[in-house]
């Protein structure tokens, strides 16, 4: 992973757009245009990871500091690399940072999204839900000895 620059953003938006796309049509939520802006319009450089593998661009994390802990967003990784244990690699990272600060992290995920799984492997569970997002929480985890 490297620091995101301001100049990753329509890369990242553009991997928003393939990879939310299955979820968002089946939730009827999908629009070419809104699916690109909301990336655009949040994206911030200074809390966002660009993934790499074999030096090219495969993904992007943020992990946006809030009031009580952090919220893992945009966590987009190209289709070819999902299900290779790239995205537990790079939560295991994320996490590690987290728990050594005691810090919880909460996200949301669309419902009925392959996403969930990876998330509930990893400690998060449900908090909220409604028709179209799952709010997910995880706790930080014990210190190992």
């Amino acid at each position: 992973m490297r620091p995101a620059r301001p100049a990753d953003v329509e890369a990242i938006a553009e991997l928003r757009a393939v990879v939310m796309r299955p979820d968002l049509e089946r939730l009827g939520r999908y629009d070419e245009h809104r699916v690109r802006q909301r990336l655009r319009d949040g994206f911030s450089p200074r809390h966002t990871s660009v993934i790499t593998t074999a030096g090219t661009f495969a993904g992007s994390v943020t992990l946006r500091p809030s009031g009580t802990g952090h919220w893992l967003e945009h966590f987009y990784l190209a289709p070819a690399l999902q299900g290779r244990g790239v995205g537990s690699a790079v939560l295991c990272t994320l996490l590690d940072r987290t728990d050594s600060t005691g810090d919880l992290v909460r996200l949301n995920v669309l419902q009925g999204s392959p996403a969930r799984h990876l998330y509930e492997r990893h400690g998060f569970t449900v908090e909220t839900q409604d028709a179209i997002d799952i709010f997910m929480l995880r706790p930080p985890a014990c210190p190992q000895h």
